[in-house]
């Protein structure tokens, strides 16, 4: 069972169909909908600000997601996939977004709807990544518009892949 945290009288809580592995982490005041997936060795860390995240995103092995106190809660809407060993921190991500692997997000950035973060990309405190707009490299910068679906086929495919963890337990 993965560790859940309750921190300060914060606890985690989550919708309907949620997978965690074993050795996922979730701590404090975290809030997650429905059909969301952590993955292996994922932290989602709510200790001192707020996480929200919407229906169908998953957090993959390894990636870490925080905050920064007081000034930096992260908010994930629906639909959203961040990469294996990715770093996010206090920063805002919109709906059928994809995060690449370990690609990091720094304070108050802002990543549009169905937008890709290439592999390995550092996206600065600040930066703003327009819909469907794909950016990658340290720092990252724009590359080119997305496909039609591109980035949000992705959630979906780990919706159909927790299902075969949660049909084994």
């Amino acid at each position: 069972m993965a560790l859940i945290k309750e921190v300060k009288g914060l606890k985690p809580k989550w919708g309907k169909d949620c997978y965690f592995s074993e050795n996922a982490t979730i701590v404090g005041d975290v809030q997650m909908g429905d059909e969301c997936s952590v993955w292996f060795n994922a932290v989602v860390r709510g200790d001192v600000n707020w996480i929200k995240m919407g229906n169908r995103c998953n957090v993959q092995d390894g990636a870490c997601l925080h905050t920064t106190y007081k000034t930096g809660p992260l908010e994930i809407e629906d639909d959203v996939t961040i990469g294996h060993l990715a770093m996010v921190h206090a920063c805002k991500i919109h709906r059928g977004a994809l995060i690449g692997m370990n690609s990091t997000l720094l304070d108050h950035c802002e990543i549009g709807e169905g937008a890709i973060v290439a592999a390995g990309a550092l996206v600065l405190g600040g930066t703003k990544i327009g819909d469907h707009e794909i950016w990658g490299g340290v720092p990252a910068k724009f590359i080119k518009k997305t496909a039609p679906n591109q980035a949000e086929s992705f959630a979906e495919h780990y919706v159909m892949y927790s299902k075969w963890f949660l049909d084994e337990e």
